[in-house]
Parts: C-alpha cells; structure tokens; sequence
C-alpha cells in the first residue's frame, strides 16, 4: 500500500470545527461510504513532488514551497490520521501558494528532476530509476496539486494535509 498523500478542501469553518474537535477530521476522512469530491488522493507522489519543488527532501526542506503539503500548521499534534498529524492552510494561505504554484510548469518541474539525487536522498516512493516513467507520475500528481488549490482559492476554501 505505502504512504498516501491526499489534500481536503474545507470551509474555513468546518477548518475551524476540525481544530475544536480533531475527531471530527478523523471520522470525515475514515468514513469510507463518504464520496468527497473535495478529496485529492497524490498516492505516493508526496515527497517526489516536494522535491521538484524545493530540490530538497521533506526532512530537510525549509523552502516556502513545503508548506503546499507540509505547513506546520497542525491539526492537532496529538492526532494521528494515517502517519502524522493533518497539516492545514488557511484560506489566504492557499490564495498566496496558489499564485506561486500557477507560475510553476511542467518543463520547470522537469528541470528539476534529479533521479541520482533523489535516490542518494532517499525520496519517497524511491523510484527513480524508472527515469521518465517515474517524471510523468510525478507531473500528473503535481497536476492535481495545482488544481487542488486553483479550486480551493477560487471558492475560498483551506486546505487540509495528511499521509495514510
């Protein structure tokens, strides 16, 4: 299975409701009869496109642009929901990433793309030896990120992050 990472757009009130009551997140994103269409799956895509982003790694990235997934902003840092606490992005936040990620292209993204480094690094899923196969997994999970925010700072909306 491994490590999946997934983005939930959220009123900035139901944001607020999850932060009273991080139960409430828990039972949102584990009812499985729930269809939720405001659900981004990136499957294990998470740490490659941090990496693109960033040219570095989660563990050691400090670069603005980690904050598209890992924003430090914890849920609740007790809560476990899969691996980790739920990171989220307040709406203002997900406006002002969203500009920056909508200068980003493809061909940027590509230039970035460092199969050596990435296996020296250790980069989640480790699959880089499979050169371009492995580029347009990440391209097509970075293209659902961007539309992800595009859609959350069009309806300001927050932006809810976690790995299960």
């Amino acid at each position: 299975m491994g490590m999946i990472g997934n983005l939930l757009r959220v009123t900035e009130s139901e944001l607020e409701e999850y932060l009273k009551n991080s139960s409430l997140l828990e039972n949102e994103t584990y009812n499985e009869e729930a269809i939720n269409e405001n659900l981004t799956d990136i499957d294990k895509a998470w740490e490659g496109i941090i990496f693109l982003l960033t040219g570095e790694g989660l563990a050691s990235s400090e670069h603005p642009l980690t904050k598209v997934l890992f924003s430090g902003q914890l849920i609740d840092e007790e809560q476990d929901v899969g691996y980790g606490p739920a990171h989220f992005l307040r709406p203002n936040e997900v406006i002002m990433l969203n500009d920056e990620l909508s200068k980003i292209t493809i061909e940027n993204l590509r230039e970035r793309f460092d199969p050596k480094k990435m296996t020296e690094e250790g980069i989640y899923p480790e699959i880089w030896d499979e050169g371009n196969d492995a580029f347009d997994y990440l391209a097509e999970e970075f293209k659902a990120v961007q539309k992800t925010f595009v859609d959350a700072a069009k309806h300001n909306q927050a932006i809810i992050t976690f790995i299960n």
